[in-house]
């Protein structure tokens, strides 16, 4: 007969690596965005070469999957770089990590905030210069706002793609909250199997749903009326 599954105890043994998760996934998200501002600048300005190299990046990115570009981060890249006597071997798993997750996730973003800076009329930064407003002026006070309004529901999946894509991190050696699924399981020899992961779907599911709705609200503000 097969005992009781004790549930709180697989919680608190997944949850034990969430910090870890959450540390993955705050700093690849800061990264990303500053890589994604980076990256809309360029194309949004039409600054020659590089957004022909900023294109190909993007077509690169989109083309392939996240898994191989981690794999190429963290296998290909040091390999790559000791050509020119760059060694990054004795860098952590978590740095590949990281990289991998913010230049996929920056790809991304970057296509969100040049939408985002797109859907503002370019009447209203017109009407802005006629007033004498200078344009770092317009951009804080006229594009940045409607832009994030009109950006938050992309962004919000964005974000949340971020979050489940964390869970690739155990491909190489992080023990975050999918790694230690899988050391439970195997020192388990698979028995129980299906409760972890029932366990990981809820602890995931909860953090997106608390993703979601603080988004909602954030949406739900926005878009009260805009004036400027």
């Amino acid at each position: 007969m097969n005992e009781p599954v004790n549930w709180l105890s697989l919680f608190g043994q997944v949850l034990q690596q969430l910090p870890l998760t959450l540390l993955i996934f705050v700093l690849s998200f800061v990264f990303a965005l500053i890589l994604g501002f980076v990256l809309a600048s360029i194309r949004i300005k039409k600054i020659k070469i590089l957004s022909t190299i900023v294109r190909v990046y993007l077509s690169f990115i989109r083309s392939t999957p996240l898994i191989l570009q981690l794999f190429l981060a963290y296998f290909a890249l040091p390999q790559l770089l000791l050509i020119i006597q760059i060694d990054l071997n004795h860098f952590s798993r978590l740095f590949f990590v990281i990289l991998a997750f913010t230049l996929h996730t920056g790809a991304y973003l970057s296509e969100i905030i040049r939408a985002g800076y797109q859907s503002v009329d370019y009447s209203q930064i017109e009407a802005g210069l006629s007033v004498g407003l200078s344009y770092p002026r317009i951009l804080k006070e006229i594009i940045i706002p409607q832009a994030l309004r009109n950006s938050i529901p992309n962004l919000t999946t964005q974000i949340i793609e971020l979050l489940k894509d964390t869970s690739l991190a155990f491909t190489i050696g992080i023990i975050d909250m999918m790694g230690q699924v899988k050391l439970i399981i195997g020192n388990n020899y698979g028995l129980g199997m299906l409760e972890v992961y029932i366990v990981i779907s809820i602890i995931y599911w909860s953090i997106a749903l608390i993703i979601q709705s603080t988004f909602a609200l954030i949406n739900k503000r926005a878009q009260k009326p805009y004036s400027v």
